[in-house]
């Protein structure tokens, strides 16, 4: 019989059984649960409400039913449902009726509510360790290639010079409000709902705080009902994955772009690519369209727990325990992103040279002319309207934008000095460009030191 079968007069249907199984997936939360069980039974002893000696035993078992959990030494059964039914099972075979006075003044509702917030509290602190490593990765890489100019594109078209290192840091800035949503997350993750009962709280004269204390909580829930409900900080760690895993397909799609013969700026090492089965001469970056599709997940696991939530009302619903497997899929999923992408990067080779070869296009500096024109006191929209006519000009007549003389430029830009026709070298285009946050040679290596020194 269930340690909850009481009030039943038959077992339960070995289909339900089944049906209803969380061992298979929450097993992961044991050390979680063992820890919030031995803080809790260290407080009923402290309140009187168990013997010092029980809690004392309870402790000392827990401890040996984690090591023989860590050892692989410890059997699931899905009659028992869940890992805490399993936990409290093992210890009243070791210590009888005594070690049922674990449960004192506690339910399923708050003890669960507890193990995933302590789970995911460790689980965020290694997310923002890992995201430090990814961004030191993309650092190293614009450290490593501080002069090497490539066309940025608007609407995947070209559009003005850039640094590769300044594309670089983008990235390593997505990463950062990344890393502070995790951050702002684990504040309302660290509440403690432990003493919240099934709903009500407990008329056992429990010490809420102290087991705050003992876990590193920061402070306890101040409403049981809104305690045992809420998932709240599951939706909102989900969307903080999601938004992650978005920046990685956005900087995946670059690289798969970059790689292709028709741009050919990057080269994956092969570690981090597959062949085909069929074609002996392909090289395709698997890693980074498998993140694009694993990205889809995550957004998958987010939408699974916002429509789990939508319709239950107060309090805790069975359809609750489906929380883990969406947010256990997407920690696992960005874990992996985790683990494969910055190996990715430092290992990433660079050719600058073909870079340069499609920063030099001359039409990337038509911007520099029109702005050449506002330093000579033309408004920005004549000065646009007329190296638009410039570029036209040259379309028809077959030129690029450096070819043409100052007599032709000055057709459609009467203003033309010999000045503009050396607006066309994209170093230069770069260098100009020295204010805070622009693309400068000068302004990207201050953001270069800036974040070697941040994440040294």
């Amino acid at each position: 019989m269930a340690l909850w079968g009481g009030r039943f007069s038959s077992e339960t249907r070995n289909e339900v059984t089944q049906y209803s199984e969380s061992i298979s997936f929450d097993q992961r939360l044991f050390r979680h649960d063992i820890a919030g069980s031995k803080a809790h039974v260290k407080m009923l002893a402290a309140r009187k409400i168990i013997p010092a000696a029980t809690a004392d035993a309870i402790r000392a078992e827990l401890d040996r039913i984690q090591k023989r959990i860590e050892s692989g030494d410890f059997r699931y059964d899905i009659a028992m449902e869940d890992i805490h039914m399993h936990i409290e099972s093992a210890l009243i075979d070791a210590l009888g009726a005594e070690g049922a006075r674990v449960h004192s003044a506690r339910s399923r509702n708050d003890q669960v509510a507890l193990d995933i917030r302590l789970y995911l509290r460790d689980e965020i602190d290694f997310l923002l360790t890992e995201i430090r490593h990814f961004q030191r990765a993309l650092v190293e890489q614009a450290a490593a290639n501080p002069r090497a100019i490539l066309p940025g594109f608007t609407h995947l078209q070209h559009a003005q010079v850039v640094l590769f290192a300044h594309h670089m840091l983008a990235y390593v800035e997505m990463l950062d409000r990344d890393a502070e949503r995790l951050s702002d997350c684990r504040k309302r993750i660290n509440v403690m709902p432990l003493g919240s009962g099934a709903l009500a709280g407990s008329t056992l004269p429990i010490d809420r705080e102290m087991v705050a204390a003992e876990l590193g909580f920061d402070r306890v829930t101040r409403n049981s009902m809104d305690a045992v409900a809420d998932r709240d900080f599951a939706i909102e760690l989900a969307n903080a994955l999601a938004i992650f895993a978005m920046h990685t397909s956005r900087l995946s799609e670059d690289l798969i772009l970059w790689c292709s013969q028709e741009f050919d700026f990057v080269e994956l090492d092969d570690a981090f690519c597959t062949g085909s089965s069929l074609m002996p001469q392909k090289k395709n970056p698997d890693v980074c369209e498998l993140t694009r599709g694993k990205t889809a997940r995550v957004y998958g696991d987010l939408t699974a727990l916002l429509t789990m939530c939508k319709g239950l009302p107060l309090t805790y619903n069975r359809d609750l325990q489906e929380d883990k497997v969406a947010l256990f899929d997407a920690l696992d999923t960005v874990k992996m992103i985790l683990k494969v992408y910055p190996p990715m990067i430092e290992t990433m080779k660079i050719k600058p040279e073909r870079m340069r070869a499609a920063a030099s296009d001359p039409a990337l500096m038509a911007t520099d002319l029109a702005e050449k024109l506002v330093e000579l006191g033309v408004p920005f929209r004549s000065a646009h309207h007329r190296v638009g006519a410039y570029v036209k000009y040259c379309r028809e007549h077959g030129l690029k934008l450096n070819e043409a003389s100052l007599d032709q430029m000055r057709e459609t830009i009467p203003e033309a000095t010999e000045e503009f026709l050396t607006l066309f070298d994209p170093d230069a285009s770069v260098a100009k460009r020295d204010i805070t946050g622009a693309t400068g040679f000068n302004q990207v290596a201050r953001q270069i030191a800036y974040w070697q020194e941040r994440l040294a």
